[in-house]
């Protein structure tokens, strides 16, 4: 059982942070999952390392854009 403190805690956490779902097919799911465990990461670090990686593509492609690498680095998420 959690006590009233970790729930305050879990709460305040979940408050800061954004929810985006995906739903992959079973066969994309599974992909992702091996994907993921191959290199060693949780499915949700592989996700976001792989979305990091094309935002900063195609903001170098654009000469700028979305900032990502200054808003959200990559360490903080892994």
């Amino acid at each position: 059982m959690s006590t009233e403190a970790q729930k305050r805690a879990s709460t305040n956490y979940n408050r800061k942070q954004d929810n985006i779902m995906v739903r992959p097919t079973k066969e994309e799911g599974a992909a992702i999952r091996a994907a993921a465990a191959s290199v060693g990461q949780s499915v949700q670090a592989y996700i976001l390392q792989a979305i990091r990686e094309r935002m900063e593509r195609e903001q170098a492609q654009a000469g700028g854009g979305f900032g990502i690498s200054a808003a959200c680095p990559e360490e903080k998420h892994m």
